[in-house]
């Protein structure tokens, strides 16, 4: 009886093994099937009211795990001066493997007089947040998006042009519905080259970079890997802030 206990143990691991191996292939067979992946990273010349002032990055740090979840930690930079004015942005997000949705939240900005440090920890499950100070508050979705996941999250859709996509997924009710509308198709040259693109307009109905007054325009790759080629939007008092793909290195 033993030995037929011992068996059935043996084949009981043995199940699970295969399972947790075939969990984890299907897991880095979709991750695999995104546009973007862990190591991915692109810097860009970046423009003050058209003038050249500084540079910016936006990464796939690396794979991060987040109370048990693996993510994506994600990260944009936007630094420029003019004259007395200047722009010091830092935006991260941490974005589930598996759903693509914000796990964690992190934005310090510096835009000429505009300041705001904030992190907001999400636990989708209750759809609940946590801040850095210890203030917790409800959210509106179990798939929470924020001002930079949305943008890598836009990168998985079909983008056919005049298409319209309406997401009430935005972490904070009153920046909802997020809309993104793919409006055109365009070639520009950049620092980096000439590129067939899809335009885009991202409206958040908050005063971030792809907030409803900032009027943003993502001209991402016309390919595979829908590479952010150009971005341009508008911050308080300097005016419109451009930023040019220099160089693009793919994940692994």
């Amino acid at each position: 009886m033993k030995s037929y206990i011992r068996s059935l143990r043996g084949v009981a691991a043995v199940a699970l093994t295969a399972v947790l191996a075939a969990g984890a292939a299907d897991a880095s067979a979709q991750q695999a099937r995104l546009p973007f992946r862990a190591g991915e990273l692109a810097t860009y010349q970046v423009k003050l009211a058209g003038a050249s002032v500084g540079q910016g990055t936006l990464q796939v740090v690396g794979l991060e795990t987040i109370r048990g979840e693996q993510t994506f930690h994600t990260r944009m930079t936007i630094n420029g001066r003019v004259t007395l004015a200047r722009v010091e942005d830092v935006y991260e997000s941490w974005i589930d493997t598996d759903g693509l949705f914000s796990r964690r939240f992190h934005q310090n900005l510096h835009e000429v007089r505009y300041r705001r440090n904030r992190t907001y920890d999400f636990f989708p499950e209750n759809r609940t947040y946590r801040r850095e100070n210890g203030s917790t508050g409800t959210i509106p979705t179990n798939q929470p998006l924020d001002d930079l996941s949305f943008l890598y999250y836009a990168r998985t859709l079909p983008l056919e042009v005049g298409a319209v996509y309406t997401l009430p997924r935005y972490f904070k009710a009153s920046g909802n519905p997020v809309v993104l509308r793919v409006v055109r198709r365009e070639t520009v040259s950049v620092p980096a080259g000439r590129f067939r693109t899809i335009v885009v307009q991202p409206v958040i109905k908050t005063d971030g970079l792809f907030g409803e007054g900032g009027q943003a325009e993502v001209f991402l790759s016309d390919d595979e890997h829908r590479i952010p080629v150009l971005i341009r939007s508008r911050v308080p008092i300097v005016g419109s802030l451009t930023m040019l793909l220099r160089t693009f290195r793919p994940g692994t």
